[in-house]
């Protein structure tokens, strides 16, 4: 029986559709929000033409009133810097993934960078057949090219300086390539460079650290890489910014970061500037005893300190709405072929067939996920067991999706009193208390953020008077973007300080975030996770108005939930374990029955 090829130009057509389907599958898995999606797409979205009327407009303003960014004929290409260790240990399926996402990506608006990590022991061949597989198996996709190998990206660069603390400013590497890499990215080319340098133009380009590759490529493409002249000064001109660097992902075996005593566990979000320095610590605490450099280099814990520190230094060279993505090659990869004759790459043309190009999507590829909404695949501020029951097949593995960390330079979390100096205990009678009044909180930007966030007007002087003797602490997030009021709640009214045998209760009283801030940024998961992990980690309730929008997000969080009858409320609360007939459930229904009223327009 004779088979009949299809013409080259209907096979480029059948799988041009099929990319365009998945992205659209993506689209529609990624459960954007209507904020998501507004934020992606005046990001990402290709920008029309101006209208006659505006061009006519722009003639007639001076060019010195305008800024570079409106004179320039071109926007900064979007770019994510993709950084794939050991590829030489993945299946050509997983590669075939790997080649499928990035050309998702790219249809999205994010165009990848992929620095190929064989490891410093490798050698060059290794680095650069990995190189080549990887770009082959995007251009097999597309049925044209649609990848270039860049082999001679970095350059090893001298300078009669050594005083450079730490790789984010070494100058010893830089980006030399004659303008290749920025005509690549113009015409839209996905551009994979081995992490290899050369000390000058004839020598052998030889292994290089992905970290320092990486940083170096950040400079350049962000516009900070320096001419150095001979007594080692730079040229005071700037350079030009080749991209904007969007997200730094890394597609380790290991996957993200793991959560401390937990190692099978991940970080689903890493806030930098809350986390770093307790993570370092705990990495460099938890690591055996002294082993050499050969060995160390091989362990997990090291790997992923490294992973850690390279996403720090990189996220502080770019802007603060940048990202970073720690997450394992199959998780980028999120396709399983159905035919078994793709499991190896073709010699030559082969009849085309189309069984080869259906997969199945076994999970949110985290991604397109992250592109499209900014945020992880699952909320950071989510119960673990809401996670395992949130897959009605039954075939998401808890490890798969836990194998994705998101990070970003994120806001500084302030919590008065520090959990780590002063546990939140219930107030005793003539002991030191925080007030709203102290002079560590600003308290008018505390009520603005407040009606912000509700919409409403606070009766101030009301509220201070209700909360002033029994306030449990405050969780500030930024600069007041968000915040966490909680009291220790008596159950009984008629409670007085004298009365050491009265029963308190940990009260969330206001939960705010700015509106600006609302549904993006994770400000909300910060807090709440300030609040039941470091602060009350044995429990704490609160209450709703049962026509609040905010309650889907309360009781996702919470353990428990509970309308309560003859009112407007309904009641959660993060306390383990409590029955209905439990006590300790009954004073939680007793004071959120029981709180007065703080609006003005009350």
């Amino acid at each position: 029986m004779t088979t009949r090829c299809l013409p080259q130009t209907l096979v480029v057509g059948v799988r041009k559709l099929a990319l365009e389907r998945d992205v659209i599958v993506s689209v529609l898995e990624s459960t954007a929000t209507r904020r998501e999606a507004k934020g992606y797409l005046q990001k990402y979205a290709k920008k029309k033409p101006l209208s006659k009327l505006e061009q006519d407009a722009t003639q007639l303003v001076p060019r010195t009133q305008l800024r570079d960014d409106v004179l320039s004929d071109k926007e900064p290409i979007n770019v994510a810097i993709v950084k794939l260790r050991a590829p030489q240990l993945l299946t050509y399926n997983v590669i075939s993934g790997i080649a499928n996402t990035l050309l998702q990506l790219r249809v999205l608006g994010l165009l990848a960078i992929v620095v190929v990590d064989c490891g410093v022991n490798a050698s060059r061949q290794v680095f650069e057949r990995e190189a080549f597989r990887l770009c082959e198996a995007i251009d097999s996709i597309l049925g044209h090219q649609g990848a270039r190998v860049a082999g001679n990206l970095f350059a090893a660069r001298h300078s009669q300086r050594n005083d450079v603390p730490t790789a984010i400013f070494s100058r010893s590497m830089c980006v030399d390539d004659a303008g290749l890499l920025d005509r690549a990215l113009q015409h839209g080319m996905i551009v994979i460079a081995p992490s290899l340098t050369r000390r000058d133009d004839l020598s052998t380009p030889q292994p290089a650290g992905a970290h320092e590759t990486i940083l170096t490529l950040l400079k350049y493409l962000s516009g900070m890489q320096f001419e150095i002249l001979n007594h080692g000064d730079t040229y005071p001109g700037l350079p030009r910014k080749i991209a904007s660097v969007e997200r730094l992902i890394l597609l380790d075996p290991l996957g993200g970061i793991p959560l401390p005593g937990r190692p099978s566990l991940r970080h689903r979000f890493i806030n930098l500037e809350q986390e770093f320095g307790q993570l370092r610590h705990h990495m460099q605490a938890s690591r055996p005893t002294p082993m050499t450099q050969a060995e160390a280099v091989t362990k997990p814990g090291t790997i992923h300190a490294e992973n850690l520190k390279l996403v720090k230094d990189g996220l502080s060279l770019l802007p603060p709405s940048s990202s970073a993505l720690i997450t394992t090659p199959v998780a980028a990869a999120n396709s399983r072929p159905l035919s078994p004759s793709s499991s190896a790459p073709t010699i030559g043309r082969k009849p085309f067939n189309l069984t080869e190009m259906v997969t199945t999507r076994k999970h949110r590829n985290p991604l397109l996920h992250n592109l499209l909404t900014d945020r992880p695949v699952s909320s950071p501020s989510l119960p673990l067991q809401r996670i395992r029951g949130g897959d009605a097949s039954g075939d998401l593995r808890l490890e798969d999706l836990h194998a994705t960390t998101l990070v970003k330079r994120g806001l500084p979390v302030t919590i008065y009193p520090d959990p780590k100096f002063t546990a939140w205990q219930p107030p005793k009678p003539d002991s030191p208390r925080l007030r709203l009044t102290d002079i560590c909180i600003d308290l008018p930007r505390l009520v603005r953020l407040i009606e912000d966030s509700f919409h409403r007007k606070l009766d101030v002087q009301a509220y201070i008077d209700r909360v002033n003797d029994n306030l449990a602490g405050i969780i500030i997030a930024g600069e007041y973007e968000g915040c966490a009021i909680l009291t220790w709640e008596p159950v009984s009214f008629a409670y007085k300080p004298a009365n050491r045998a009265a029963r308190f209760v940990p009260y969330l009283d206001k939960f705010a975030v700015m509106r600006n801030h609302q549904g993006s940024g994770g400000v909300a998961d910060i807090v709440f996770n300030a609040m039941v992990q470091d602060c009350l980690p044995e429990g704490v309730c609160w209450r709703s108005r049962n026509e609040n929008p905010v309650n889907k997000w309360y009781f996702e969080r919470s353990t428990g939930t509970s309308k309560l009858s003859k009112s407007n409320w309904t009641m959660f609360w993060t306390t383990l374990g409590l029955g209905h007939k439990n006590s300790k459930l009954r004073d939680y229904e007793w004071v959120c029955r029981n709180i007065p009223a703080s609006w003005a327009d009350f």
